[in-house]
């Protein structure tokens, strides 16, 4: 049942939305991720609705079934982490903390 789901592109897109409205509500770049994960997951399912088989095979060994469902779950899991790997390097320099103040306008 739920590989039926899974195996659809829109479902993605509806997670990656969803986890794009969690991460305006709860900002720090976590759930970002998950989102970028979820649009890659969507596009990977499309490409592999779109052909034949709906199985990804290297030298003869399944890689990635779109019924499978850990399979599936996995990859987003792998993408979602590289995502949040990104974007954890590419915000680095951004300061999130308060200004200290080392000198007061009142003191002379």
């Amino acid at each position: 049942m739920m590989a039926d789901y899974l195996s659809l592109w829109w479902i993605w897109i509806c997670i990656a939305l969803g986890l794009g409205v969690v991460e305006l509500l709860a900002p720090g770049f976590i759930f970002l991720g998950f989102a970028i994960g979820a649009v890659i997951m969507a596009g990977i399912v499309a490409i592999m609705s779109r052909t034949d088989s709906a199985v990804i095979s290297f030298n003869e060994v399944a890689i990635l079934d779109v019924t499978n469902v850990a399979a599936l779950l996995a990859v987003f899991a792998i993408l979602s982490l590289g995502a949040w790997i990104v974007l954890k390097a590419a915000f680095r320099k951004q300061s999130s903390g308060a200004r200290i103040v080392t000198h007061d306008i009142n003191d002379n």
